[in-house]
């Protein structure tokens, strides 16, 4: 079946095996099913509209609703909802259903959900089950963290992104995985006392290396499996080896020389598989471990039978899920971990069949509910019995037909964040025009300046690590490419100090925009396998100069 999006006019395809699994997910009420239709946008508008609610990396000042205690929030100060405290926000000290509201079928769902969003008490950041790491968003289950996004089940790290689980010590990382003692990797798995890692697993003590496995003390080397004493794909012997990395360059602006030389010899010489998947079967996309009939999908996990599904780990029956973790059954979600049989919701954790809900945690059979725990049979915040529950929610669900908004996710002109201040403006870009123009918002970023003793521009950092004096935490350090000011804090210092390397010249939101321009596109294209010419999909765009092999021609290299 062809269709054109509605939003952006391109053609796209829905599958026999797309629809198979749409009236798979189609939720069950009161014993019939309730089908969700065939979607009006191309999988990228969706993502774009899930990804419009997720701000991730902006923070705020504002006193909480309920104490006026001063709080850090991802909601500015202008924003029209409710925010409390999170410690707050997780106690019983207030009543959840005291903005339940009646349906009422004069108006649209949608309209309808903002009026409740925008009384219903919400969590000044989004995070679970964590210790001393308050300054953490979309994470849960961490200890001693600061300023880590979507992270999981870490301890004393800082500065992660990006489905980063099970870390220890680690700094300034994205998409890693059972990690200690790293600092600036990406796509890195189960390596330690490394930095500048990509596509790497199982390394130690290694340097700026690329798609190297079960390697150690290799420095600016690619495509190895098992090597040791490495520079530049290199043999050398230990004494050699240490000989060389003495005198490797310890200035900032000869470190960021070096690092430039080397990705261009990466692109020279590299080679670079089509597709990263491994242990799958009739799957398609990109960085796919361990999965089973998963299509269109990227940065997926231990998981079977999805469609375009991102950032996803160990989940069953999905389609358009954004970043859950453990599930079954999420059509059109965004952050839902541990929820089956869930409908367009968003930050909804640990619920069963609950639908078109927010920020609600450990619910079950809940419609159009805004920030609620452990509740079942409520819509719009407001308490039914399951007989008036099953009776309403169908009648409710044919009036979101006649609107057009039944299997629709939540539009963006209704999210709370302006489009640049969410992970959406990452993975498309917009102007400013071309953001206001489709009605959504914008909003003007203005850095705050940190209460210091001292500003200082990232060029006139000491060069040493060991010249750095402790009272660099009360500077604030420019930005070498922004001009935005930021803090280092002492867990960081003693960081930096411990793996003696320069204290960042880049700003966090710059650092993490220049590991995020390491990932490939989430789009597939065709081209030829540059060993064997065989016609192979990657998502290396035809002009791009890298050498691209496809698996079995890469495998044939590497091993």
């Amino acid at each position: 079946m062809q269709r054109s999006c509605r939003q952006c006019q391109s053609s796209f395809d829905i599958t026999a095996d797309d629809l198979d699994l749409y009236d798979k997910v189609s939720p069950v009420i009161a014993g019939r099913k309730e089908p969700v239709p065939p979607p009006t946008l191309c999988p990228d508008c969706r993502e774009q509209r899930r990804l419009a609610y997720r701000n991730e990396r902006q923070f705020y000042h504002r006193p909480c609703a309920k104490t006026g205690k001063d709080v850090v929030s991802i909601y500015a100060l202008e924003k029209d909802c409710v925010v409390y405290d999170q410690i707050v926000w997780w106690s019983d000290d207030w009543d959840q259903l005291a903005t339940g509201r009646s349906v009422e079928f004069g108006m649209t769902f949608f309209d309808q959900f903002l009026m409740l969003a925008r009384v219903a008490p919400r969590p000044c950041i989004m995070n679970m089950g964590s210790e001393n790491s308050l300054y953490t968003n979309h994470s849960a289950y961490n200890k001693n963290c600061y300023m880590c996004i979507n992270t999981g089940y870490s301890e004393d790290c800082f500065h992660l992104t990006n489905f980063s689980i099970h870390n220890k010590d680690c700094a300034d990382c994205l998409a890693i995985q059972k990690c200690e003692r790293c600092v600036e990797c990406t796509e890195t798995k189960q390596c330690s006392f490394s930095s500048s890692l990509h596509e790497c697993i199982n390394c130690t003590d290694c340097m700026s290396c690329y798609d190297c496995q079960g390697c150690a003390h290799c420095l600016r080397c690619w495509n190895l499996r098992h090597k040791q004493y490495c520079i530049e794909n290199e043999q050398l012997t230990p004494e050699q080896y240490r000989d060389r990395l003495a005198r490797e360059p310890k200035k900032w602006e000869e470190r960021e020389k070096a690092a430039e030389a080397f990705r261009s010899l990466l692109r020279e010489r590299a080679v670079h598989k089509c597709v990263v998947t491994e242990h799958c079967e009739d799957v398609s996309g990109d960085h796919l471990y361990n999965c089973k009939d998963v299509h269109a999908s990227y940065y997926t996990f231990d998981s079977r039978d999805c469609r375009h599904c991102y950032d996803t780990g160990a989940v069953t029956d999905c389609l358009d899920a954004l970043e859950p973790y453990q599930g079954e059954l999420q059509f059109e979600t965004h952050g839902c971990n541990l929820g089956y049989g869930i409908t367009v919701c968003s930050k909804c954790y640990e619920c069963k069949t609950t639908h078109y809900s927010q920020y609600c945690f450990n619910c079950r059979d809940c419609f159009g509910c805004f920030g609620i725990r452990s509740k079942q049979y409520c819509i719009l915040n407001r308490q039914y019995t399951k007989e008036e529950y099953e009776r309403l929610v169908p009648q409710l669900i044919a009036h979101m037909r006649t609107t057009g908004e039944w299997g629709e996710f939540f539009p963006v002109r209704h999210t709370p964040f302006a489009y640049n201040e969410t992970a959406a403006i990452d993975y498309f870009p917009l102007t400013k025009s071309e953001i206001l123009s489709r009605g959504w918002q914008w909003r003007e970023q203005k850095d705050e300046m940190p209460k210091v003793t001292r500003v200082i521009p990232a060029a006139k950092l000491p060069e040493s690590i060991s010249d750095i004096p402790d009272d660099i935490l009360e500077w604030a350090i420019e930005c070498a490419v922004t001009g935005r000011p930021f803090k280092i804090i002492k867990q960081e210092l003693d960081f930096y100090r411990e793996m003696q390397l320069p204290i960042p010249h880049f700003h966090p939101d710059e650092r993490h925009r220049r590991r995020m321009a390491l990932r490939n596109p989430r789009k597939l294209w065709q081209r030829k396998c540059a060993s064997c010419s065989k016609d192979i999909v990657t998502t290396y765009a035809p002009q791009r100069p890298e050498i691209v092999y496809c698996e079995e021609c890469y495998l044939k290299e590497v091993y």
